[in-house]
């Protein structure tokens, strides 16, 4: 196979509607627009309600870029997760680092950091490093015999 064998998907590119074209051609005269007002002569903008406050309006809280505004602020930062139960799959007393983890295909990026979440068991004694950790999950680890270090 090569670049020349590959068309298009024929059911992805159906011809547009010919709009305008006589009053017999079913799409004619008023072109599906119906009868006078606002929507026939010209568009709306969008989010236009009609006179009544916006939605972008009536929520103060979620306009802009603040760290105020519902924790989707400039200084929020995105951990990449990881359950206790993923890190089962590690040998006997290994130091697990967000490097390894991301060796491993247990999670797609570094980014802001690594966070440990306590869902699951962990049986195993592991040295586990990462840039946070939930209270249950470090009481699992330690439980197993493991050590918890927060890196920066």
């Amino acid at each position: 196979m090569d670049l020349s064998d590959v068309k298009p998907n024929k059911a992805r590119h159906k011809s547009a509607k010919r709009k305008g074209r006589g009053i017999s051609a079913g799409q004619g005269k008023t072109c599906g627009r119906g009868q006078k007002g606002q929507k026939q002569h010209s568009s709306v903008k969008p989010g236009f309600e009609g006179g009544q406050t916006p939605l972008y309006r009536r929520l103060p809280k979620l306009r802009g870029q603040s760290n105020k505004a519902q924790n989707i602020g400039i200084f929020r930062k995105e951990y990449q997760i990881v359950n206790v139960r993923d890190l089962e799959r590690f040998d006997e007393g290994s130091v697990v680092s967000p490097q390894v983890l991301l060796d491993r295909g247990l999670i797609s990026k570094i980014g802001d950091g690594v966070k440990i979440l306590g869902d699951g068991e962990l049986s195993c004694k592991l040295d586990v490093k990462a840039h946070a950790f939930s209270r249950s999950a470090c009481e699992k680890i330690e439980a197993a015999g493991g050590t918890v270090e927060v890196i920066d």
